[in-house]
């Protein structure tokens, strides 16, 4: 076991381990530490704790010092000199024509280094734009092209939903999505429907996925033909977060069809329709596929 701290730079970014060097640090202390950018200044979002060994990449580098009122002086001078940084940017980015869209400057601490982030559809030769931007600001600059993802977080915005954007508002690291996680929930396959402001699958399909599964674990498929206490009948819909079936039933005393609805405990799974083997067998081939990509010996 070693003993850390956790270290987060920006307000959603993510959390980096520091050795705390014996002393002492609650989580909210502002504090000063090197990275592999240079020296930085950052807020202990995880106070002392002990972590096994292979969660921590070593060597892990010490915190420098708890920051003190003049750091965080110097600290705030940066945001302001990180806000003209980017108009001076634009301005060069459009001197040259290129085709780049800036979206955020950071800035080290130590005023070592700084790094303009940007979006573009291909690469970019930005040469002799980074000689123009060196010679103003006389540290070393790093252009860095990002993701419509990682614009989103750093721009925020409204979601569909009428909140902030999950990533930029608690998300700490981006989570892969799939299209099978939105079938799983129910949702419509309308990529207009189920993708965020950034064009990408929206965030929240990943971290509602587990509960989504646990719920859909126990439910049967429209088209199984089932029991309810007024008669058997076929699944029509389910509704997952309910937990309850619309079936269309024939009932047993007067043999009329009419539709229902049935909580999961009133019903059982006489015979299992299309969807419900299609999914076996999808499960199954998933699980074949899992086997043969285990290494050779490992069970």
């Amino acid at each position: 076991m070693v003993e850390v701290i956790g270290v987060r730079f920006k307000k959603v970014g993510k959390i980096y381990y520091f050795d705390p060097d014996g002393v002492n640090i609650p989580a909210g202390t502002p504090v000063i530490v090197e990275t592999a950018r240079g020296v930085e200044y950052g807020f202990t979002e995880i106070g002392n704790r002990p972590v096994a060994d292979g969660d921590v990449v070593q060597p892990l580098k010490k915190v420098i010092r708890i920051a003190t009122e003049d750091d965080a002086k110097q600290e705030a001078k940066n945001r302001e000199t990180e806000k003209d940084a980017f108009v001076i940017g634009l301005e060069k980015i459009k001197n040259h024509g290129l085709d780049m869209k800036l979206v955020d400057v950071e800035m080290t601490f130590d005023l070592n280094k700084i790094v303009f982030y940007f979006t573009s559809d291909g690469r970019v030769d930005f040469r002799e734009l980074v000689k123009d931007l060196a010679a103003v600001f006389r540290m070393r600059i790093e252009l860095r092209q990002i993701g419509v993802r990682d614009e989103a977080k750093i721009l925020n915005g409204i979601g569909i939903c009428g909140r902030g954007l999950c990533c930029a508002s608690f998300l700490g690291e981006f989570q892969p999505v799939s299209i099978k996680m939105a079938k799983e929930q129910g949702m419509s396959l309308n990529p207009t429907k189920i993708s965020g402001i950034c064009g990408r699958l929206m965030c929240c399909l990943k971290y509602e996925e587990d509960t989504y599964e646990a719920l859909n674990r126990n439910l049967p498929f429209p088209g199984d033909i089932v029991s309810t206490p007024d008669g058997n009948g076929e699944i029509l819909s389910v509704n997952i977060l309910r937990q309850i079936i619309k079936a269309a039933v024939r009932k047993k005393a007067t043999d009329d069809a009419v539709v229902g609805y049935y909580a999961l405990g009133e019903i059982k799974v006489l015979e299992k329709g299309r969807l419900a083997m299609v999914h076996e067998l999808e499960q199954n081939q998933n699980q074949n596929d899992n086997e043969r990509a285990k290494p050779k010996g490992e069970k």
